[in-house]
């Protein structure tokens, strides 16, 4: 009861009732001094009313002044102002929406504090992460660049506002084709007077505040593949380390033992140990001769080859399916050398449990003049682990495999002048690209 009295429905309820009683009380006097009840009535409605439109404003004055209050503090929070506090320190119910106000009003700013505090530390995350990231709206317009990003693009400048497609546009075509083209993957990227570098390209798309948006992400694999380059060579240099040891150990042991058997005028034992030694010595030259072929590669003898020419000898070789007219003007490389790149890459593609048939090679001349050659397969594609480090030397996911395919490819490729990339079908499957410098 008491809480009914002190609520706002309580005390305009007492109010009125007060004014009602007073408003009897002074109806009867009035009657009894004018014995005239219809002029008693009238006049102590010209004094009652009067009263009580004074009461009930100066009753309803904070009232109204709280309820402006709490309408300015509603719209500063929908403008994201959460700085405002009431101080209204009632009673009722006007005093318990204060009340709920300010403490909504504190969540607010906690939440916001909070969340600022971690867009900070991720801001510094990723402004000091070797990646570089670009976030473009629609447009195609930079949204957010990265330290990174700022200097792989812009000089180190700021990028927000700039159109992204003309920033790559003074940057190495590898680095422009990696950018545009729609599949994430590893691009070889070469820069005036500086080594090639590899980049893994990512691109995500997705939807913020109803907007489409665009993120990539290049992350260079140079430095990490010249590391793992490193430890390959020191297992590789284990692994033939270990195969001469054992190969050389039966041979020596075998030497020995034909010796004490000439020695012991036992000629009959000669036959056998001269096989087996003709046999280790054989897997021996054949071992290292896997690997001197790689270490050897020649420089390419390059000379005009016509591309029709060139296609239907590489198809009688390996199956394909041509995709495309074939250039009609000669480019000049090293057609032995291409040739050995390419059946390289279709044996792969049929080896990648696809379709046969879906295994297929196209060439096109681009407009910078450079020679564009696809190899396609419908396989299962790679891995992200497996595509950074598909182009290591001996690196290989088969069995029976060298690991030295994909890595003699980009060699032969590079010493043309030219590059690689390997990028993950967007239907299923995997795409090789090779560029060839125009003749």
């Amino acid at each position: 009861m008491t809480r009914r009295m002190l609520s706002l429905e309580g005390r305009t309820l007492l109010l009125c009732s007060l004014l009602a009683l007073a408003g009897t009380l002074l109806g009867i006097l009035m009657a009894g001094y004018l014995r005239e009840p219809l002029l008693a009535v009238l006049l102590s409605a010209l004094i009652v009313l009067p009263v009580t439109m004074l009461a009930v404003r100066h009753v309803m004055a904070p009232v109204t002044r709280h309820l402006r209050a709490l309408v300015d503090g509603v719209s500063s929070l929908r403008d994201g102002d959460f700085s405002v506090s009431l101080a209204i320190t009632r009673h009722d119910e006007l005093g318990e929406l204060a009340d709920v106000y300010n403490s909504v009003g504190d969540i607010l700013r906690s939440e916001r504090q909070n969340l600022y505090q971690r867009e900070l530390l991720l801001d510094t995350v990723i402004q000091s992460s070797p990646q570089s990231l670009v976030l473009t709206d629609t447009s195609g317009h930079v949204l957010y660049a990265n330290t990174a990003a700022r200097k792989r693009f812009h000089r180190g400048r700021r990028m927000e506002g700039l159109v992204f497609q003309t920033l790559l546009q003074q940057s190495p075509p590898g680095l422009r084709e990696a950018a545009t083209a729609e599949r994430d993957g590893l691009y070889t990227v070469e820069a005036d007077g500086e080594e090639p570098e590899i980049v893994h390209v990512t691109r995500n798309q997705f939807t913020l505040n109803t907007r489409e948006h665009r993120l990539y992400q290049f992350r260079s694999l140079t430095r990490e593949l010249t590391r793992q380059e490193l430890q390959t060579w020191k297992k590789v240099i284990r692994v033939i380390s270990h195969e001469l040891n054992n190969s050389l150990a039966p041979i020596s042991s075998l030497a020995h033992s034909g010796r004490l058997a000439v020695q012991a005028q036992r000629h009959d034992l000669l036959d056998d140990i001269f096989v087996t030694i003709e046999e280790r010595s054989a897997r021996l030259k054949q071992f290292l001769e896997n690997y001197a072929r790689f270490a050897k590669l020649p420089q390419p003898r390059k000379v005009d080859v016509d591309w029709a020419a060139f296609l239907a000898r590489l198809g009688r070789t390996v199956p394909y399916r041509p995709v495309g007219e074939p250039p009609t003007q000669p480019s000049r490389f090293d057609a032995a050398q291409i040739e050995q790149v390419l059946i390289n890459l279709l044996k792969n593609a049929h080896e990648s449990g696809g379709p046969a048939d879906e295994v297929c090679l196209a060439v096109e001349t681009q407009a910078d003049g450079q020679v564009l050659l696809r190899v396609l397969d419908r396989g299962p594609g790679m891995s992200d682990s497996v595509l950074a480090s598909a182009l290591l030397p001996f690196y290989s996911t088969k069995p029976d495999g060298t690991g030295l395919g994909l890595t003699l490819c980009r060699e032969i490729v590079e010493a043309h002048g030219g590059r690689v990339a390997l990028a993950n079908r967007i239907d299923g499957g995997l795409e090789v690209r090779l560029w060839l410098p125009g003749s």
